[in-house]
């Protein structure tokens, strides 16, 4: 008996010491960069490319995307923002969907907040130069170009 309770006080201490030097997970924030052209007829189109700084490094990334909706005209848009909930630099990649409205005409003032399936939430602000109304759905694909 006396070995069993000895048994038992040695393996809660381990688990003990164990579960005192692990260190959760947690997520960290990265900074973005970028600029896209957005250009439409109901149906819209995107491409462009920017920078994700995480961590003291520099990783460069391509967009892509379509939205649908009321959309006429065209315009560039430059952001700055965050990208939160990053654990990896590669979790800035995937599908975000966004519902915006804007109205560019010269120049105008744009600010957007949007997720993909990771969790890695981009929360972002800019200047839009061009003609442009829209109130659409958008679908924009972040990728990471390898070195």
């Amino acid at each position: 008996m006396h070995l069993s309770k000895l048994h038992r006080l040695s393996v809660f201490a381990a688990m003990a010491v164990v579960f005192a030097t692990m260190s959760p997970a947690r997520a960290d924030t990265g900074t973005v960069r970028f600029k896209f052209f957005k250009a439409g007829w109901f149906v819209g189109a995107q491409t462009g490319s920017g920078i994700l700084k995480f961590h003291k490094e520099l990783y460069p990334f391509r967009i892509s995307g379509v939205s649908a909706g009321l959309t006429f005209g065209g315009s560039s848009t430059d952001f700055v923002g965050t990208a939160t909930n990053l654990k990896h630099a590669t979790d800035i990649e995937g599908v975000y969907t966004a519902i915006g409205a804007g109205v560019a005409i010269g120049a105008g003032a744009r600010a957007i907040q949007m997720r993909n399936s990771k969790g890695v939430i981009l929360n972002l602000e800019g200047k839009q130069l061009g003609l442009q109304l829209d109130l659409d759905l958008s679908g924009m694909n972040v990728s990471i170009q390898r070195r």
